[in-house]
C-alpha cells in the first residue's frame, strides 16, 4: 500500500526546493501534482508543477467532491489535492509525495491517519523567510507582506505535524529529510 508524505511550510521556507532533491534521491516516490486556481509562475507548465484551474472550474470540482482536500488560501486562489492523483500513483506501487498548505496537510493526515507522514519545513525566522521571499523575486510588497503574515499563522500549526525541520542550511536539511524519510518507508 502507498504510504503518503506530506510536506507543508511556509511560502519561502524551501520546502519546494526540498521536495524536488528528494524526488531525484531514489526513493520510490512520486509527486502528487495539486491543483490551483492562481496563475503560472515564471515557467510553470500545466500538469507539471500544477494542474491550473480558473477558480470556477476549481469551485465545479469541489462542488463534483474530486478533492481529497482543498483550501481558499486567498480570495478565489484555491488549492488542493484531486483525489484522481492518490489513485494514478497509487496504481503505479509508488509512494506520494505531497507539497500542500499546513490546513492541506492537517486534513490528508486526519483522512489517511498512519498511512500518512506529516513533515513541516521552517525557516530559521520570519526575517529571514522576508529576505528569501524578496530575492526569490516573484512576488509584489503587497503579496510579499501577505505571505509572511499567513507565514506566522502556518507556524503556529507545525506542533501538530509528526516532524519539524528547521531549514537554516539547505545542505543538511536534505540528508535530515532524506533519514526521516528512510525511515518512515522502512516501517
Amino acid at each position: 500500500m502507498s504510504k503518503l508524505i506530506i510536506f507543508s511550510a511556509p511560502s519561502g521556507s524551501g520546502k519546494s526546493t526540498i521536495v524536488n532533491h528528494l524526488l531525484q534521491a531514489g526513493f520510490d516516490i512520486e509527486f502528487s501534482i495539486s491543483a490551483t486556481s492562481r496563475t503560472p509562475r515564471g515557467k510553470e507548465k500545466d500538469g507539471v508543477e500544477y494542474y491550473f484551474l480558473t477558480p470556477e472550474e476549481f469551485r465545479k470540482k469541489i462542488a463534483a467532491d474530486e478533492f481529497i482536500e482543498y483550501e481558499e488560501v486567498y480570495k478565489d486562489t484555491y488549492y488542493g489535492t484531486l483525489a484522481s492523483e492518490i489513485e494514478r500513483i497509487s496504481k503505479k506501487g509508488k509512494h506520494i509525495v505531497f507539497d500542500v498548505d499546513v490546513i492541506g496537510g492537517l486534513n490528508i493526515k486526519k483522512k489517511y491517519g498512519d498511512r500518512a507522514l506529516l513533515i513541516f519545513i521552517a525557516p530559521p525566522s520570519i526575517d529571514e523567510l522576508r529576505n528569501r521571499l524578496i530575492k526569490r523575486g516573484t512576488d509584489s510588497a503587497e503579496m510579499i507582506n501577505l505571505r509572511i503574515e499567513k507565514a506566522t499563522y502556518e507556524l503556529s500549526f507545525a506542533p501538530h505535524f509528526d516532524v519539524t525541520i528547521i531549514n537554516d542550511d539547505l545542505e543538511k536539511t536534505k540528508k535530515e529529510v532524506e533519514s526521516v524519510l528512510r525511515k518512515y518507508l522502512q516501517k
